[in-house]
């Protein structure tokens, strides 16, 4: 009897160490994700076109050797996700996303003013990627204002 009330001890502790990290990172990307920013947003499937990779890679790497200072102090935040996931689904759902989508979203005071820039990545990336670069740091640089 007693070594079985070891075992429930030992599974309660794990599982309530378990979540108590589970909570804090949780509550950490929360914090990260309050006040003014910019959010772009990457939504993809688990399947992807050369265009649907060059979106992606396009925009980190524009983000990544323009903003970079931002990025640091979370005024841009890039997020990638894969709406073939079920943790992603209410994202998707948020942004009545089915396909792979580029979003560059501004948040001020509490409010988002959302811009699909789907058609505009789609069109540009590939066939004039300097007009996409040029296009999508340009909507970053009005949100940020």
């Amino acid at each position: 009897m007693k070594g079985v009330l070891y075992v429930v001890a030992a599974v309660a502790l794990f599982v309530a160490c378990g979540n108590g990290a589970k909570k804090k990172a949780v509550s950490e990307e929360k914090s990260q994700l309050t006040g003014d920013r910019v959010e772009v947003l990457y939504f993809h499937g688990a399947q992807r076109c050369v265009t649907c990779n060059a979106i992606e890679a396009e925009t980190k790497a524009l983000l990544d050797s323009v903003y970079a200072k931002e990025i640091k102090a979370g005024k841009v935040v890039f997020k990638e996700v894969d709406i073939s996931k079920k943790e992603n689904e209410k994202l998707a759902d948020k942004y009545e996303v089915t396909w792979s989508s580029l979003f560059v979203n501004g948040w001020k005071e509490g409010q988002e003013t959302v811009n699909n820039m789907t058609d505009f990545a789609f069109s540009y990336v590939k066939a004039a990627p300097d007009t996409f670069r040029k296009g999508v740091r340009e909507k970053v640089d009005s949100l940020l204002r």
